[in-house]
């Protein structure tokens, strides 16, 4: 994915924001807004065309031993974008492993396939799960959110067991993490007409 100039400098801005929590223009927010669409966008057209390639890759491959040519310069092209080869290609590559570019992507293939399933086993046995798709940009800190009035804290439940005397109270929220206080805007300064 490659940026504009003008997304870089939106970028950088709203990562030294995100570092350093300040109020934002509005400008500054529909500028961060934007990029985050532009970003989706281009996210959601990587995934349109990675799932046309795979479904080319598959008839492709549904139409050997005729496709071989064109269906490991797919396999090739797939694999350089980061794809898991499957059982059916692994299956086909064998089917195919005459020439020397069937045997090198089979070997490849192979690897990769391995490698594959110990990352899902190792993912699983540490109960780790594939993170979902990523939500929207919805507020950022500082911007339009900050002239809203805070939520307050809910009381606390009382506690399911009684409290011991050694045993020390939950501190309160507001006492872990003290409110943080707005700057306060700077003074207007009318400007006169000219």
């Amino acid at each position: 994915m490659a940026f504009s100039a003008d997304e870089l400098r939106v970028l950088r801005r709203a990562l030294a924001i995100a570092l350093h929590p300040m109020p934002l223009s509005d400008e500054d927010v529909q500028d961060c807004l934007r990029l985050a669409g532009s970003v989706d966008e281009a996210a959601g057209e990587a995934g349109r065309l990675r799932a046309f390639l795979l479904a080319d890759l598959a008839r492709y491959r549904n139409a050997l031993p005729g496709s071989a040519t064109g269906y490991l310069e797919l396999l090739q092209d797939a694999l350089a974008a980061g794809y898991d080869p499957r059982p059916d290609d692994l299956a086909a590559l064998r089917d195919l492993r005459g020439g020397r570019l069937a045997a090198a992507l089979l070997e490849r293939c192979q690897v990769l396939a391995e490698r594959s399933v110990r990352a899902r086993l190792a993912g699983r046995s540490a109960g780790l799960t594939a993170p979902g798709p990523r939500s929207r940009l919805l507020a950022l800190p500082g911007g339009r959110a900050a002239d809203r009035e805070p939520d307050r804290p809910r009381t606390p439940a009382a506690p399911d067991r009684p409290q011991k005397p050694g045993d020390r109270p939950m501190p309160k929220p507001s006492e872990v993490f003290p409110p943080r206080r707005r700057p306060a805007p700077p003074p207007s300064e009318e400007r006169a007409a000219g």
